[in-house]
């Protein structure tokens, strides 16, 4: 299981942040999905299938770009 979290600065409402869970959420073996409108960050836990590439691919697809990966 990998857990990852990237900053995310198009996140300003709640419908944001439902937008990104559910829709992250819905890829195969996403575990987790936890974004957060103050700090802008969206944390996910995942395994195979799902990979950063996959992930960030989506977020980008849905208008919600990943701008950079936060070590852990």
């Amino acid at each position: 299981m990998t857990t990852v979290t990237y900053t995310v600065p198009a996140i300003h409402c709640g419908h944001c942040i439902h937008t990104i869970e559910m829709e992250v959420g819905e890829l195969q073996g996403i575990q987790s999905v936890k974004a957060d409108q103050n700090t802008k960050k969206v944390q996910i836990t995942f395994d195979a299938p799902a990979s950063e590439e996959k992930i960030k691919a989506l977020l980008a697809e849905i208008n919600y770009p990943a701008e950079g990966l936060i070590s852990l």
